[in-house]
C-alpha cells in the first residue's frame, strides 16, 4: 500500500516520504484472548487446543488501516517445546506492522501444508517516554502445536491474510521441526548465554547449527534491549527495537531448533509489567509448567530423552542486583526441590541439568559467584547430584573441579570424568555468545594452552555487599567467544550413561572437555 496515484504526480519524493512515515509510524494494537488453536495428530487436524493470550502492556496505539498483506512477510520465528517435547511445540514468530488473521500451516511433507491452524497476535506497545523507541509498537504470533507424533519432522510455513506460505512463490519461507523421540536415543544440546545483537552473536548461531542440537538453552541476558540490567524504570538506554534485531538475528538456528530460555537480569524490562517480564510474555511461549507464571514465566521443566531440563530464575535470589529479589516469595525454590525429588525417582531419566544466568562459581572480575544462588539453590544441586549446572552472566567460559560443600571434592582436568551420585556438582559458566566481553585475575586455561593455577583471586555477592574469596576450583577459563555443546549418551540399565560435554570457541576450536557420568536406570 503506496502513495495514491493522484497524490504521487502531485508530491516530491521528500513529500510521499513523509506522507508515508506519517501514515505507517502508529499502527493498531490488537489486542489478545483467548484463541482456539490447532491441534496435530498424526496428519489429522483435531480442533480445540487453546492457549491464552498475553496482553503486556496497557497502552494502546490509536487504530489506522492495516498494511496489504502480501507486502508484508513474517520474521524473527523461533521454536519453544511445550509442556511435552515428545507432542508439544510452539512456533512463534514477528510481522512489522499489524495484519490481519494469521496463521501457520504444518504438514509430513513440504508439498502437504493443508492444515491451517489460526494464531495468537500478542501486541506490546513501547509508551512515550520510554527509551530510544518510544511510542512503539511490536507484532508478535504464536501458535502452539499439540497431539504431535514423537521423533517425527514436521514442515511449517507461517503466514496471514495475503501472504500464504503454501503459494509456489513462497515455499522457500518454510522451516522444519523435530520433536522429541518417545524413548531414550543419543542427542546433542547446545547451550549458552549473554548474546545480545553483534557479528559474534550471529557467528555462534552459524557455528552451532553446525552442531545439530536437539535443542538449545539461552542462559539469560538475551537480546540487550535494556543495556543497564537493573529491571528498574529509571534506567536508560531501553531500545524495544534491539528485539527485532535479535530476532531476525536468532531466526537462522531458531527456526528449526527450539530456543529455550531463561531469564537474566537484562531480560528484566520494567515498564511493561511490575515483574519486568511482560516484554518477555509478548515475545515467547515456554512451558507453563513452573510454580509461579505470574512472577516467574521463565521458570519451567521438560524431558528430552533420558535427560531432565530445569530452567530457573536468578533474579528471584539475586543479591547483587535485587530488583526481584525475593519475589517468589520461596515458592521457586520448593518447587524445585520437588522437581529434583520427581526427576531422581523416574525410572526413564538418568540426568538432571539445571540451567539459569547468575553464576554459583565463577572468578570473573565483573559479576563472579551469586551468594543468592549459594545460599538457596547449592544445597538442593548437591543434595539431588544434579549432573550439570549452565549459567551465563559473566562474558567468558569458566568450568570448575567437582565441587561439593563450597569445595573442591575432584580435580576434573580436560578430558576427565565427574561421577555425580557420589563425588559432586560441576558448573560451567558459557556467557561468552556474544556481548563484550570480561576478564579473569588469573591467566587463560583451557585445552592445548593449560596454565593450572592453584588458587584464584576472586569474590561473592552477598546480602551486605561483596566478599573477597580464594578458590581452588577453577580449572577452565577461556576469554573468547564461545558456546557449550552436550552430547547425551544412553546406555542400557546398569552402564554409564554419560554427558559429553565440550566448550567450542567461535573459531570451532575446542577449548574443553569432560564427562559426566550416571549408571543408568
Amino acid at each position: 500500500m503506496g502513495v495514491p496515484e493522484q497524490l504521487a504526480e502531485r508530491m516530491s519524493m521528500a513529500e510521499q516520504h513523509e506522507y508515508l512515515r506519517s501514515k505507517f509510524s502508529r499502527r493498531s494494537m490488537i489486542r489478545g484472548g483467548a484463541v482456539t488453536l490447532g491441534a496435530v495428530a498424526g496428519g489429522a487436524f483435531v480442533p480445540g487446543a487453546t492457549a491464552q493470550a498475553a496482553v503486556p502492556t496497557q497502552h494502546t496505539a490509536p487504530a489506522t488501516e492495516t498494511v496489504d498483506g502480501a507486502l508484508v512477510a513474517p520474521f524473527g520465528r523461533h521454536l519453544a517445546y511445550g509442556n511435552d517435547p515428545r507432542t508439544e511445540m510452539t512456533v512463534s514468530w514477528q510481522v512489522p506492522v499489524a495484519v490481519k488473521k494469521p496463521f501457520i500451516r504444518i504438514g509430513a511433507h513440504p508439498w502437504d501444508l493443508s492444515r491451517k491452524i489460526e494464531a495468537e497476535v500478542r501486541t506490546l506497545h513501547t509508551p512515550a517516554g520510554v527509551g530510544a523507541s518510544a511510542d512503539h509498537t511490536q507484532y508478535y504470533v504464536h501458535a502452539k502445536l499439540t497431539h504431535l507424533r514423537p521423533g517425527r519432522t514436521y514442515y511449517y510455513g507461517v503466514g496471514h491474510a495475503g501472504f500464504d506460505p503454501a503459494e509456489p512463490h513462497l515455499l522457500g519461507t518454510l522451516g522444519t521441526f523435530t520433536t522429541a523421540p518417545a524413548h531414550k536415543a543419543p542427542f546433542t544440546f547446545t547451550a549458552f548465554g549473554d548474546q545480545g545483537v553483534s557479528y559474534h552473536g550471529l557467528a555462534n548461531d552459524s557455528l552451532l547449527l553446525g552442531q545439530n542440537p536437539a535443542f538449545h538453552l539461552h542462559a539469560g541476558d538475551i537480546a540487550y534491549a535494556d543495556p543497564s540490567g537493573a529491571g528498574k524504570p529509571a534506567d536508560t538506554g531501553f531500545d524495544s527495537r534491539v528485539w527485532d534485531q535479535f530476532l531476525a538475528q536468532t531466526e537462522s538456528v531458531a527456526k528449526s531448533v527450539p530456543w529455550m530460555v531463561s531469564y537474566g537480569n537484562h531480560d528484566m524490562e520494567a515498564w511493561y509489567s511490575p515483574n519486568g517480564y511482560g516484554g518477555e510474555e509478548a515475545r515467547f511461549t515456554l512451558p507453563d509448567n513452573g510454580p509461579d507464571k505470574k512472577n516467574l514465566p521463565g521458570v519451567y521443566s521438560f524431558v528430552h530423552g533420558n535427560t531432565a531440563i530445569i530452567s530457573l530464575d536468578p533474579n528471584d535470589v539475586s543479591f547483587e542486583i535485587p530488583a526481584n529479589l525475593g519475589i517468589s516469595g520461596g515458592t521457586q525454590t520448593k518447587w524445585f526441590e520437588a522437581q529434583l525429588k520427581k526427576y531422581r525417582a523416574a525410572k526413564d531419566i538418568d540426568f538432571v541439568v539445571v540451567f539459569f544466568h547468575h553464576c554459583a562459581y565463577c572468578t570473573s572480575t565483573a559479576h563472579a559467584s551469586e551468594g543468592g544462588v549459594r545460599q538457596e539453590w547449592v544445597p538442593l544441586f548437591e543434595k539431588y547430584t544434579v549432573d550439570l549446572v549452565i549459567n551465563g552472566h559473566n562474558h567468558q567460559y569458566e568450568r570448575t573441579d567437582v565441587i561439593k560443600g563450597n569445595e573442591v571434592a575432584k580435580k576434573l582436568p580436560i578430558g576427565g570424568t565427574a561421577y555425580p551420585e557420589t563425588e559432586g556438582v560441576v558448573y560451567v559458566t558459557a556467557g561468552a555468545a556474544g556481548r563484550s566481553l570480561y576478564a579473569f585475575t588469573a591467566p587463560d586455561s583451557y585445552e592445548g594452552h593449560e596454565h593450572e593455577q592453584d588458587s584464584v583471586a576472586s569474590f561473592v555477592n552477598l546480602k551486605d555487599g561483596k566478599q573477597n574469596e580464594t578458590v581452588a576450583w577453577s580449572r577452565v577459563r577461556y576469554l573468547n567467544y564461545s558456546f557449550l555443546r552436550v552430547d547425551v549418551e544412553p546406555a542400557a540399565r546398569g552402564h554409564y550413561a554419560k554427558l559429553k560435554v565440550s566448550g567450542i570457541a567461535e573459531t570451532g576450536d575446542r577449548i574443553d572437555h569432560f564427562t559426566v557420568a550416571r549408571r543408568a536406570k
